[in-house]
């Protein structure tokens, strides 16, 4: 990896730090795009890159896999901006609901076994059964 694809300064936003993070123009030849295509994504509302203190743009292996998504769908499958956002959507709120029911079966295995349990992000994980129990789940924002 050159210089230039290396983010040097540390990112705090969720998910982001310690990763590699390139620049706009190393994302736009990795993806095959105009770096003002990435630019109109952003404005869109598509996709938040993080940004260094200079404000330039930085993209972690993550937002390049999101993009790589978007572009199939827009590209390959012709689908317009307002479905891809709707796509994106709902694609991760299934992989929250993934992770809250791969807790969940965690928490109900470790509780026949009679073993302390924590979930992956630190909570315990009776709380997505407490929720599941009591109608508190968030509700699915379709659109």
């Amino acid at each position: 990896m050159t210089e230039r694809q290396q983010h040097r300064g540390g990112d705090e936003r969720a998910g982001k730090t310690s990763k590699p993070l390139y620049m706009i123009g190393v994302v736009a030849d990795m993806l095959n795009v105009h770096p003002q295509t990435l630019r109109f994504y952003e404005k869109k509302g598509l996709l938040t890159p993080s940004r260094t203190v200079g404000r330039t743009r930085m993209y972690s292996d993550e937002d390049v896999e999101e993009l790589a998504r978007l572009i199939r769908l827009t590209r390959d499958l012709g689908v317009n901006l307002a479905g891809v956002e709707i796509i994106l959507k709902m694609r991760r709120r299934m992989m929250d609901m993934q992770k809250q029911i791969e807790d969940l079966v965690g928490y109900l295995s470790e509780q026949d076994r009679g073993a302390p349990v924590v979930a992956r992000d630190g909570r315990e994980p009776r709380e997505a059964l407490v929720r599941a129990a009591s109608g508190q789940l968030r509700p699915l924002d379709l659109f």
